[in-house]
């Protein structure tokens, strides 16, 4: 008896310490997902003249996945320490909720990166026409030009018909105008600070590179949120395998306890604890009275207690 029931309370702190395992890896992975949405959304919003609003809700549905992840976490590791089969229970149903929020964010992402040339196309040319008329696509288009060191939607030719100098010169068919954030070598004016001569443009455009980042980024949401989904799919059924098993430890351990009481002739009603008149506690029995009327007193002989 003692073994098997030191056997049970191992089986319980085993499955205990499991879950508080795998909650705290839930919550490392909670906070990576946090991390990589936090940077895509920045990325998206250093770019948001090119990208449209649509495709900011990819990495804050993974945000958002990361917190509600870590909320989900502690109620696991919580439910473990009070070995609670209610709460273990609630925590595998978050879960399964978190993972279904984790594919719908896996196939918008893979939804988004399939729109992703298209997209560029259209709002990079877009802004190249919108260059000289709205200072806002200006500075959007001249942080991408330097900041990718490119020029240009496909090579900087594509500034011909855009820029305002080129309009009015007298330059030849060759020789483009283009701005300066195009420059890879500038040169400043002696005779005028405010004037640059580009010594050097950048020789690719802005489109591959755009189109590097944006669909990597939308590869890298698909990708960790399937990834995620799936060892949450594996969370959810260790989470009902191991409140299973504290429901049956549980189940045994007070079947044994009601056993042992049992076995002791203990009785319990009314919140008082007593043996009764027959058991094997007080090894004796309570004989019939004699006749009706008669003052006999009561006699008790022993009885062999039962041997297990």
């Amino acid at each position: 008896m003692a073994n098997r029931d030191l056997q049970l309370n191992s089986g319980m702190k085993c499955a205990k310490y499991m879950l508080i395992i795998v909650s705290f890896m839930f919550a490392l992975t909670a906070i990576l997902l946090i991390m990589v949405g936090t940077t895509i959304q920045t990325i998206f919003g250093d770019f948001s003249l090119f990208i449209d609003g649509h495709f900011s809700s990819p990495p804050a549905l993974l945000i958002a996945i990361g917190f509600i992840l870590i909320a989900v976490a502690t109620l696991g590791a919580y439910g473990a320490v009070k070995e609670s089969v209610m709460v273990i229970n609630l925590y595998g149903v978050c879960l399964f909720l978190v993972f279904i929020l984790e594919v719908s964010a896996a196939i918008a992402a893979f939804v988004m990166q399939s729109q992703v040339k298209g997209m560029l196309i259209r709002t990079m040319h877009q802004a190249l026409q919108e260059y000289d008329n709205d200072p806002y696509v200006a500075a959007g288009v001249d942080f991408m030009q330097s900041g990718l060191e490119c020029c240009g939607v496909d090579e900087p030719e594509d500034w011909k018909d855009c820029y305002g100098p080129n309009k009015n010169s007298t330059l030849g068919a060759d020789d483009v105008v283009v701005p300066n954030s195009c420059c890879g070598r500038p040169a400043v004016d002696l005779s005028d600070s405010n004037q640059v001569t580009c010594l050097e443009t950048f020789d690719y455009g802005c489109f591959r590179k755009m189109n590097f980042i944006v669909s990597q980024s939308a590869m890298l949401i698909a990708t960790g949120a399937t990834t995620v989904a799936f060892v949450q799919l594996l969370g959810v059924l260790c989470a009902f395998m191991l409140a299973k098993t504290l429901r049956r430890n549980k189940s045994i351990r007070e079947a044994r306890r009601w056993q042992l009481q049992q076995s002791l002739g203990v009785l319990i009603s009314g919140g008082k604890m007593g043996p009764p008149q027959n058991s094997a506690v007080t090894g004796y029995q309570q004989l019939d009275n004699g006749e009706q009327g008669t003052q006999e007193p009561y006699t008790y002989t022993p009885q062999s207690p039962s041997v297990n």
